[in-house]
């Protein structure tokens, strides 16, 4: 058996009050990376997030996208995240120099930014996440487990290939007794014994009866993952005109053109002073020339 191509699959455990995930990208994750050659450390870093991305995105069941953000004055300057309730995913990175080094020594004195950004048009939630641990697993176990209550706790791996990760959370319950503590401990423990190797190439339903073979675990139906930029030159327009008319003149008086690249899929857009002219007109008369003939 093969693992299922980028795709994600819950499952639950039965008798306990246990959910997980588990997240594999190939396709997906091969997209993030053709459009920039990352240092090997950045891109264990960034499948390790685009993993965990996944998994928290659909953890919440969002009408919306949620952004993993990291912002360092180390060696990495920026690594980004996006992923929206529809497991659609885009990711990319700024750094200079040689990266060598642990995540906080690459990361330096940085934040970690977590953004919930409803459809909508519902105010967005903006969270700053310390960076509690010596990895992403370990800081965004940390603000899962402050923010959400419940108990979470994340595996991820990547290399050239794939990402993957799995998640398990703790279900809130009424009356919590011992056998509820004992059957976290058990779990979690079991899933430990996970190597990385398994964990990139093992499918799902292997990977469960591998490490939870006499417990009674239910698995769900897989759900497709794709990645795909949100970009698009009526965005990149909307972007301009915030800056507004004047300062778009003066830009296009000393360049004549106006080129903005998108980080994430590299596509370029330009626009010139008849386009910043068409930006800037009123509604009406804009709606008025779309319509002629």
């Amino acid at each position: 058996m093969k693992t299922e191509p980028d795709s994600l699959q819950r499952f639950l455990f039965e008798h306990a009050p246990i959910r997980g995930e588990r997240v594999h990208l190939d396709a997906a994750w091969h997209s993030v990376l053709t459009h920039q050659e990352y240092p090997p450390v950045l891109r264990q870093m960034m499948g390790e997030l685009t993993a965990a991305a996944v998994l928290l995105a659909a953890t919440l069941k969002l009408d919306g996208s949620l952004v993993l953000q990291i912002q360092g004055t180390g060696a990495i300057k920026l690594l980004v995240v996006e992923c929206g309730g529809d497991l659609k995913l885009r990711a990319t990175a700024k750094w200079e120099g040689e990266l060598h080094g642990s995540l906080s020594d690459l990361v330096g004195n940085g934040r970690f930014v977590i953004t919930l950004a409803p459809k909508s048009g519902k105010q967005a939630y903006q969270g700053i996440v310390a960076l509690e641990g010596e990895s992403i697993a370990e800081i965004l176990q940390n603000y899962m487990t402050r923010s959400e209550q419940l108990d979470t706790r994340l595996w991820l791996v990547s290399d050239e290939h794939s990402a993957s990760g799995m998640l398990l959370q703790k279900l809130p319950e009424q009356a919590e007794d011992d056998s509820d503590v004992d059957a976290w401990s058990r779990v979690t423990q079991l899933t430990e014994t996970l190597h990385n190797d398994e964990l990139l190439h093992l499918p799902t339903q292997e990977l469960l009866h591998r490490l939870f073979n006499e417990e009674d675990v239910r698995l769900f139906e897989v759900q497709p993952i794709v990645f795909q930029c949100s970009c698009s030159r009526d965005n990149v327009a909307q972007m301009l005109r915030m800056l507004g008319a004047e300062e778009v003149d003066s830009i296009l008086t000393e360049r004549q053109l106006i080129e903005v690249l998108c980080e994430f899929c590299n596509q370029r857009y330009e626009f010139d002073k008849i386009d910043a002219a068409q930006m800037f007109l009123p509604a009406a008369t804009v709606e008025a020339n779309e319509t002629r003939h």
